[in-house]
C-alpha cells in the first residue's frame, strides 16, 4: 500500500498521480496549471469584512486570491472556501457561470485560485463572492495535511513547516508574534539614539564568548574563516571608531548541541553604549523585555505577567548559598576544598578550575535552574568574565544576566576597556584554549590594538531573541520560535537528499 502523506489522507503517489494527471489534462484544454497574474484588489479577509450584511444583498466588485480550503455541491451550485494570509472568504459558483463551474470541478483541495465577482451574503448567511471569472494560478500536487488534525507527528512538522503552518493558523500567530517582537526591541533601542549596524558573520577569528565555532574554508584567499559566536568585538570597535550607541540583531552560530533551549543558529542582539554601565544596561533590558511583552500581547499572546514588573538583583554568591548552603567566599582562599564541596554537590568540574570558575559551575549547575521570578544575577566571577571590568572587589566582574524562569535570558557587562589588562586576560583565554579547552576565546590581536586607540566606557548587553520570544509566547521548544529549526539530515530518497 502506498505511504499517506502527512497527517493522513489518501495514499500519497495516488494522490500524485491523480493531481498530475489532471494538471496535464487542464494544459492541453488551454489552461495552464501554473505561471499565471493576477493582482488581488483585496484579500480574504477584506471581502469577508465589506460583504453586505443582508441576506440576499449585493455588495462591490472583487478580486481576491488564495488556496482552496473545501469545495462543495448542492444542487447548480459549487461553494469553495478560499483563504489568505488574512483570513477567509467563500466563492459562490452558480451553473450559469459555465467555465468557472467546469473549472471548479477540476481543482482540488489546496489549490491556490484568483476569483472576481460581486460581493454577497448568501443564504445561509455566509460573507461570499458570487463569482463571475475564476482563474487558476497554482495547482497543488500534493494535498494538503489532514483536514482536520494538521500535521501531527512532531518530526514532520519541523522537516516539512510550510505544511505546519499551512494547516495551524495559530503556529502562524506566533511567527506574526515574533516579528512584532523584533520590532518592538529595535524601536526601544531607535527611540534611546542606538545606531543599527551590520558587522562581519565570516569572521578569522571567532571572539565574544565562550563556545565552539563552526570552521569555513575561503577558497579564494585560501584562508580559513569561521561563523560568529558573537558580535560584540567588532561593535566595540565602532565604539572606538567615534560611534557612541550601537546595535545588532543577527544570526549567530555556536558548534553545539540541540535541545529545547538550545539551536546551533539562533538569533541575537547586542548594543553598547558609549559611557553607560550595568545600571544603564538594566534600564535599557527591562525597557526591552516590556516593550517586546506589549508588542505579542497586542497580538494574542500571554506573556508572564511578572515580566512586566520591576526585576529583582540578587549577588550570584547570596543565591548559591541560599540554594545550597555552599559558602564561596569562606571557602575562595582554598580552591581544593572548594572543589571537594563543589563535587559532593554533584557539580561537573573542569580540569584544575580556579575558585571563580568552580563558584560558577555550582551556580550554572544547580542554582540558575531554580530562579523563577525575572533577576538580574549580579556578581559573576572575573575568571568567567574575560571582558567585564572588575568590580570594588576585584574577584568579581560588573555584570548580570538576567534570568527568568530558569533561563538566561541576557548577558550585561560594564565593558573593560583597558587595554593592558585586556590582553592579559585574552592572552589567559589562549592559553586555556591551547590546554584543550575548545570554548575558550582565541587571542584576537587587532581588537586589543583597537583598545590601544582608547574605548570610552561603556556598557553592553547581549540579549538571546529566540528565548525572549519562547518566554512571551509560552513556546515550550525554540523549535517553535524558529521558521526552520536545524535538524538532523534525512537520507536521500524520493526527490534526492533532504534536511530534517
Amino acid at each position: 500500500m502506498s505511504p499517506a502523506p502527512p497527517g493522513g489522507g489518501e495514499p500519497l503517489s495516488e494522490a500524485l498521480a491523480d493531481r498530475r494527471r489532471k494538471a496535464l489534462a487542464l494544459r492541453e484544454l488551454g489552461i495552464p496549471p501554473w505561471g499565471v497574474d493576477f493582482h488581488p484588489t483585496h484579500t480574504c479577509g477584506q471581502a469577508n469584512d465589506q460583504a453586505p450584511e443582508e441576506i440576499g444583498a449585493h455588495g462591490d466588485e472583487v478580486a481576491v486570491a488564495g488556496r482552496l480550503l473545501r469545495i462543495r455541491r448542492s444542487g447548480g451550485i459549487a461553494f469553495a472556501d478560499c483563504f489568505d494570509e488574512s483570513g477567509r472568504i467563500q466563492l459562490l459558483v452558480s451553473r450559469e457561470v459555465y467555465a468557472a463551474m467546469s473549472l471548479l470541478r477540476e481543482l482540488d483541495i489546496g489549490d491556490i485560485v484568483g476569483a472576481k465577482g460581486r460581493l454577497m451574503r448568501s443564504r445561509s448567511d455566509q460573507p461570499s463572492v458570487q463569482v463571475q471569472e475564476l482563474i487558476l494560478l497554482a495547482k497543488s500536487l500534493r494535498p494538503p495535511a489532514g483536514k482536520h488534525r494538521g500535521v501531527v507527528d512532531p518530526e514532520l512538522r519541523y522537516r516539512r513547516r510550510y505544511l505546519d503552518l499551512l494547516s495551524d493558523p495559530q503556529r502562524r500567530l506566533i511567527f506574526k508574534q515574533r516579528s512584532a517582537i523584533v520590532s518592538a526591541l529595535r524601536s526601544v533601542l531607535e527611540e534611546r539614539g542606538y545606531m543599527e549596524v551590520e558587522t562581519p558573520i565570516l569572521q578569522p577569528i571567532p571572539g565574544g564568548g565562550d563556545a565552539r565555532p563552526f570552521r569555513s574554508h575561503h577558497n579564494a584567499l585560501d584562508s580559513d574563516f569561521f561563523l560568529r559566536i558573537a558580535i560584540e568585538l567588532y561593535l566595540k570597535r565602532l565604539l572606538v571608531s567615534g560611534f557612541e550607541r550601537v546595535f545588532e540583531i543577527g544570526r549567530t552560530f555556536r558548534n553545539e548541541g540541540l535541545s529545547p533551549r538550545h539551536n546551533p543558529e539562533f538569533t541575537l542582539l547586542e548594543a553598547y553604549q558609549a559611557y553607560g554601565d550595568l545600571d544603564s544596561m538594566m534600564d535599557l533590558c527591562q525597557a526591552m523585555v516590556q516593550g517586546a511583552c506589549s508588542a505579542a500581547a497586542s497580538l494574542g499572546a500571554e506573556p508572564p505577567g511578572e515580566l512586566m514588573q520591576q526585576f529583582a538583583v540578587t549577588p550570584m554568591v547570596q543565591l548559591v548559598y541560599q540554594t545550597t548552603g555552599f559558602d564561596a567566599l569562606e571557602l575562595w582562599q582554598a580552591p581544593g576544598e572548594m572543589g571537594v564541596r563543589a563535587r559532593e554537590l554533584g557539580v561537573q568540574l573542569p580540569v584544575d578550575p580556579g575558585p571563580g570558575r568552580i563558584l560558577f559551575e555550582v551556580y550554572d549547575q544547580l542554582v540558575e535552574p531554580t530562579i523563577r521570578q525575572p533577576t538580574f544575577v549580579v556578581g559573576h566571577p572575573a575568571e568567567v568574565s574575560p571582558l567585564a571590568r572588575r568590580g570594588d572587589d576585584p574577584r568579581f566582574a560588573k555584570r548580570f544576566e538576567l534570568v527568568v524562569n530558569g533561563r538566561e535570558l541576557a548577558n550585561a557587562f560594564s565593558e573593560l576597556n583597558d587595554p593592558l589588562e585586556q590582553r592579559e586576560r585574552l592572552l589567559e583565554q589562549a592559553r586555556r584554549r591551547q590546554s584543550g579547552d575548545e570554548e575558550a576565546q582565541p587571542f584576537d590581536l587587532d581588537f586589543v590594538e583597537a583598545l590601544e586607540h582608547g574605548m570610552p566606557p561603556a556598557g553592553g548587553i547581549g540579549l538571546g531573541v529566540d528565548r525572549l520570544v519562547m518566554m512571551v509566547t509560552g513556546a515550550a521548544s525554540i523549535r517553535d520560535v524558529l521558521l526552520f529549526p536545524t535538524l538532523r539530515p534525512q537520507p536521500e530518497g524520493d526527490g534526492g537528499s533532504r534536511t530534517l
